[in-house]
Order: structure tokens, then sequence, then C-alpha cells
């Protein structure tokens, strides 16, 4: 547990994403500013540093309105934090938030806060060059740098001799990745960006380049038992070799985040998105083609700049054709320095954002409760995430759709018919028969142990069983 009283140092990340994130903020702030009060004569002075996003996009708010503040340091500063510590013994307050155009984080090894988790989470790429009209990254993140291949492959390689079960890979447009360094895995060729058909950019064609798919590639042969997920996607860099490559391998997770924010095709054009309502579900029935057994998430925002209940509409009824797993929804909040700020208008009501949103999470509910629902009956593959939160008796665990699976502790069989017992743990591959559903959770009976390839294989062999039996019907 951290004890606030006795730091001589309190660094606060931050995220601008979102206006509530800033507020949660200022009122840390106005709680240590507090701190510094309290401190009697003969202790060192707390100093106190506001890091990230809100740093280089609030900077001389923090100034001249948190004289507790001493330091202020951007996303990218991060190398300068000590001379930036040590102008502040002088009195000075110390700021650096300019953003870099190559800084990649490629040679810096995160610490796992959790040591028994197994799960992990890899950064692949920084910055984004989409400049949706509602959003903040690229002023805040500036553009798209992608980190070596060689440095992930590394990191991923460190996870897997920790014992890592499931590796997740991070960026802002994780899957425009595109990796410039002089690589062994790089082509010579300098092939453009693909793109989903009906969607198109603000930036022109990239050319040459290790891309996401390579990535993918290389990082799921590390170890075919590690579950690999990848977000924040955007939906037009989803050519088909990254779907096919989903498809092949099985630990691949077979979910996929698709961002569609608006179901208007008058929406998405304000928000600057590239594509419209039809193209958007085209490539969603393509996915659904190319990856049978797909899990789809998505983000929504409720109340965008000149919505209209119509555009609102439109929005519940693509909930209904697409059929999320699961969604991230909000009300629209304006953020500074983003095209929204400059050029559009914030005409929709608090009162009415608040309403829409509702109206998209109930019928988000009603949706997650009908496709969990039909899982029941189902075998599926869970990795232990930890003991589960209502009940010391339970585990909590998470399916290749990313949905958690809760089901009672004790001993399995460690092979599909096999004889031999074993108590699983965390970090463990559990076979669990879905016995029962909410709209968040599933529930089920655990069956036995077992290994990713082999889970596959044990799939493969019932569906052939079917195939069989259909044959001699």
């Amino acid at each position: 547990m951290v004890n606030h009283e006795k730091a001589d140092v309190i660094f606060l990340m931050t995220c601008s994403i979102r206006e509530g994130a800033e507020k949660r903020i200022w009122g840390r702030v106005d709680t240590l500013q507090g701190l510094k009060r309290t401190r009697v004569n003969g202790q060192p002075q707390v100093k106190i540093g506001i890091l990230g996003c809100m740093a280089e996009r609030l900077k001389s708010q923090i100034l001249e309105e948190r004289k507790s503040v001493d330091l202020v340091c951007g996303p990218d500063a991060y190398k300068d934090l000590p001379r930036l510590l040590s102008i502040t013994h002088s009195g000075q307050t110390a700021v650096n938030v300019m953003l870099s155009l190559d800084e990649t984080y490629a040679d810096v090894m995160p610490v796992r806060l959790n040591p028994e988790s197994p799960s992990a989470f890899v950064s692949i790429m920084r910055g984004c060059e989409n400049m949706c009209s509602y959003c903040i990254v690229p002023f805040t993140r500036g553009r798209e740098r992608s980190r070596p291949i060689a440095s992930i492959l590394d990191e991923v390689r460190m996870l897997r001799d920790q014992g890592i079960k499931e590796v997740t890979l991070l960026g802002q447009n994780v899957n425009s990745y595109r990796d410039l360094s002089e690589s062994k895995y790089a082509s010579e060729e300098k092939l453009p960006t693909k793109m989903a058909k009906g969607f198109k950019t603000v930036y022109k064609t990239k050319l040459g380049g290790t891309r996401f798919a390579d990535l993918l590639d290389h990082v799921s042969r590390v170890d075919p038992e590690m579950r690999i997920r990848f977000t924040s996607p955007h939906p037009k860099d989803f050519p088909d070799e990254v779907l096919d490559l989903i498809n092949e391998r099985s630990n691949i997770c077979n979910q996929l985040h698709m961002p569609a924010q608006s179901g208007s095709t008058a929406v998405l054009e304000s928000m600057r998105r590239g594509y419209t309502r039809e193209a958007y579900l085209q490539l969603v029935h393509h996915v659904k083609k190319r990856i049978p057994d797909v899990k789809l998430s998505s983000d929504f925002i409720s109340g965008f700049c000149g919505e209209t209940e119509e555009d609102h509409h439109a929005t519940l009824t693509l909930l209904d054709l697409v059929r999320y797993h699961r969604v991230f929804h909000f009300p629209y909040s304006l953020r500074e320095k983003t095209h929204a700020h400059r050029a559009l208008k914030d005409d929709v009501p608090q009162e009415v954002k608040l309403r829409r949103h509702e109206e998209v999470r109930a019928k988000c509910r009603g949706i997650f409760s009908e496709l969990n629902a039909a899982d029941v009956g189902q075998t599926q593959l869970v990795l232990i995430e930890s003991e589960s939160k209502r009940s010391s008796d339970d585990w909590a665990a998470r399916n290749d759709g990313n949905t958690k699976v809760i089901f009672p502790k004790g001993s399995v069989p460690t092979s599909y018919a096999g004889a031999n017992l074993k108590t699983p743990s965390i970090g463990d591959y559990v076979a669990v028969r879905i016995t029962s559903s909410t709209s968040a959770t599933l529930r089920g009976k655990p069956m036995f142990t077992s290994g990713i390839k082999d889970f596959a294989l044990y799939e493969e062999s019932l569906r052939d069983d079917k195939q069989f039996q259909g044959y001699s019907l």
C-alpha cells in the first residue's frame, strides 16, 4: 500500500481523452496540496508532479491555477525527470512537455505491479494521425511512431520466461503499426498501406516498413501456448492478412475491437472517421465471414456535435445489426485543441446526451444477455486470472472472447478423458462447460485442464464427430 504521507515525491500519471479523468486529477492535486501544508519543520517538502497527456495539454492552466505543483512533464519527456526534479529543489517549477517524433519507450522494460497476474501488456506504437474531429490524442501523443519489432519480441520472450500466459499489444492505433527500423524482419519492398474496402484517411498512403500482420505473426510464434490480444485498433486497418492470421492461429484471440463511434453516416462524416455506415457494416460482414467465431467489441459516443434523434436511432439499429459482445460508450465531452472545438458546435444539451447514453447502455445490456445465454452448454477454454471477488470458493477467468467466466475451485482431470487429477491455479487454462449467464458474466463447471493447442484439437475432434454423425444419418 502506498503511503502518501511519507513520500518525498508524488507523481500523478494523467490522461486527457475524457473530461472525467482530468476532473479526478484536479481533485487529487487539491488533496495533495493539503499534504504539503501539514509537513512540519525538519521534514522535506513533498514534490508534486503531473505527468502525461494532461501535463502536455494544460501546462499553462496547471502552472497558473495549481501553485502546489512543482513539476509538469509530458508523455515523451520521462527521460528528463531526473533533471526536472533537480530544478524543483531550488524552488523553481520544472516543465518539459515537448513531444518527440521518435520516442516509443522501446528501451523501457515495464515492471509488473501484480506478479501473480498471468496477463501483461506490451506497448508497440504511440501516437495517431487519423485526426478524428473529437479526439485529443494526436495533440497529446503526437504523430504515429512504431517500436522496433526486435524490441517487442525481446519483451514478449521475457514475459514468456516469467510465466505470462496472455499478452495484449497496445497502441493508440495499434493495427497501423509500421516499423521502419533496420531489422531482419523488414521487407525490402516498399509496399503501400492496405486498408479495408470503403475506408479512407486524411493522410497520404504510407510505403514500406514491417506491418501489423508481420508483427502479429512473429509475436504469436514466440509461444503457441500464450494468448495474444491487441487494442485499440482503427477499423480501416484490418486487411485480409490480419484477419486470416487471427483465424489461422489458435493462440490469437478471436476477439476484435472495432470502434464505430456512431451508426449515422452524417455523424461519422462530422467526426472525420473516414467511412460510412454502409462501409462499416460491409467490413463487419467480411470479418464475420473470414473469422466465423469472432466476438466483436466497439466504442460509441452519444450526443456528438449536431447529432439528431434520427442519428441516435441509427446508432441503436447498428447495435442490433452487429450485436457486439462488449461496448464502451460515453456521452460526448468537448476537448480543446480538437477540430470539433475549432469548427463545430457542441449543441446537444447535456440531459439529451445522458438520455441517449442510457438508451445505448440499455440496448447493449439486452444484446449482451442474449449473446451470453447462447453460450450456455458450450465448453470453452478459459485462463484463470484471480480468485473471484464474490467468493473465495470460485475462480475468475476469461475466455477467448474476453468474457469473464466464474467456476468453482476443485480438482479436475489433466486432459479430456484423462484419469489423473490436478487442482488448477492462477495462470492455468481450464476447459469449462458453461451452465448459466448474465449480461456481463458466464458461470460454468470445470471439465479438465488443457493447453491452447490441445483444446484446439479437442474442438476439431468434436466437429469431426458431428460431421460423421450427420453423414451416417
